[in-house]
């Protein structure tokens, strides 16, 4: 009878673990979806559609760390709850926004809520299932996300179509009702070692990244040698040199940098922000351009990207157990090699007359890639630690994968503006995409610092 209820209670804890990282992945790439509509609906700038998309992801990637560790320190069930209510009020935020700066505003909220979620449903996964188990349950979980991140640009682009852009964020506010009060019903409580915050290296680390990236959205329309823009990267800078010797010198950092002596760690971190900075540069203009130069509606442009998206689910699964057998590097380098081909083969098909049968091929090439890659990057990133530090390695992984869409999707469209903005698309995605191809070309050279086996773990 014991039996009966703790399989009862695992199978609550994977169900709403798995529906609080649904939602939270599927608003990663949902709005790419909405971005023409958005724009048209609010008038707004290339500049504004960045921070739309990177006001949730910034502070998605700098609070994760934190939560967790607050998760740990007030209950992950609790905390949890917390962070699935915050991010269902900030949906109701988005949905209700009159104008851009709104939006934007709720949008950063919106990220708030999703450090809290994700790192708090691995937690409480480990929590709930003995480890004979636990990879299972890990599959089982990664694969409903990975499903929302697959049904992102399709759903969003059905939502849109069908309703309105306002109901990509509605419709977050039912599942938030309904998961809350069933989190605190039906998760067991569990509390992780006590670990002291590290506030100041998280503010720290917000304000660097917002600095770079506040100077390369600002680089094209106030003029590159503007006071702003090189204020705003010299700030940027030397807060991130701030950063780094604050956690050099801090007993409990966010971010241990010690592990970055390890080669593995450090070349699989690498790769995995340089392939999120071309694949989310690449989603934030190609479901716009579909839309703006073949004149797709929002469905079926974000059914056109199946060909690109779909390969997750059919090239993953081979490339983790190639991981096994093989090593990471060569799947690293392989995929990234292959994205970076299918992003520049993208770039010299269009052109004026480009029909989206020529885009076909290369988006299967370019999903191929990454779908080799991403969990070659992910191994190196966190199996190349001691186990007792795979958790904060797994943070910082996710991190800095979200510091790279970041990134990624500032550069794209400082150079998108530069060739001219929407007043002529096709020359500005063309270098956009050529970017992105070059950001994965890199990814793969780093790649090579991959050591071929395991053998040497950090200490920290």
């Amino acid at each position: 009878m014991r039996q009966q209820k703790t399989t009862g209670e695992q199978r609550w804890v994977l169900g709403l673990t798995a529906i609080g990282s649904m939602v939270v992945a599927l608003d990663t790439l949902v709005v790419a979806a909405a971005l023409t509509t958005i724009r048209q609906d609010l008038g707004a700038s290339i500049e504004q559609l960045e921070w739309t998309v990177n006001a949730y992801a910034l502070t998605f990637a700098v609070l994760m760390l934190s939560a967790a560790a607050l998760g740990d320190r007030w209950g992950r069930r609790r905390t949890f709850a917390g962070g699935l209510a915050l991010f269902t009020f900030a949906s109701i935020a988005c949905a209700l926004a009159p104008s851009v700066p709104w939006l934007i505003g709720a949008r950063a909220l919106q990220g708030v809520g999703a450090a809290v979620v994700m790192p708090l449903s691995m937690s409480l996964l480990g929590a709930a299932f003995p480890p004979e188990r636990r990879g299972w349950a890990i599959g089982v979980f990664s694969s409903l996300t990975g499903l929302a991140v697959l049904g992102g640009p399709m759903i969003g682009g059905a939502v849109t179509e069908g309703l309105a852009w306002q109901w990509i964020f509605w419709i977050n506010v039912p599942i938030g009702v309904l998961a809350v009060p069933l989190v605190l019903r039906r998760i067991p409580e569990s509390r992780g070692a006590v670990r002291r915050l590290d506030p100041v290296g998280a503010v720290l680390a917000t304000l660097a990244v917002l600095g770079v990236v506040w100077g390369v959205v600002r680089g094209e329309p106030s003029g590159w040698t503007s006071v702003e823009v090189v204020g705003s990267l010299v700030a940027g800078a030397l807060l991130l040199v701030a950063f780094l010797a604050w956690e050099s010198r801090s007993d409990q950092p966010m971010v241990p940098l010690t592990f970055f002596r390890n080669h593995t760690f450090s070349a699989g971190n690498a790769a995995g922000f340089l392939l999120s900075a071309a694949l989310l540069g690449a989603v934030f203009f190609l479901n716009q351009y579909l839309q703006v130069e073949l004149g797709s509606g929002p469905l079926k442009a974000g059914l056109q990207l199946l060909p690109w998206t779909a390969t997750l689910f059919v090239v993953a699964p081979i490339a983790g157990r190639l991981v096994d057998r093989y090593g990471e590097r060569p799947l690293v380098v392989v995929g990234l090699l292959l994205q970076g081909a299918g992003m520049l083969w993208i770039a010299l098909a269009i052109h004026a007359d480009t029909r989206y049968a020529a885009l076909v091929v290369p988006l299967m090439v370019a999903g191929c890639g990454v779908s080799m890659a991403l969990p070659a990057t992910q191994s190196a990133g966190v199996g190349s630690v001691p186990r007792e530090s795979v958790g904060t390695a797994s943070g910082v992984y996710a991190m800095l994968r979200q510091l790279g869409g970041v990134a990624g999707v500032a550069v794209a469209a400082a150079v998108f503006a530069g060739a001219g903005g929407y007043a002529s698309f096709g020359a500005g995605i063309t270098r956009a995409m050529v970017v992105c191809g070059v950001l994965s070309l890199a990814g793969a050279l780093t790649g090579l610092g991959i050591t071929a086996r395991r053998k040497v773990e950090v200490r920290v």
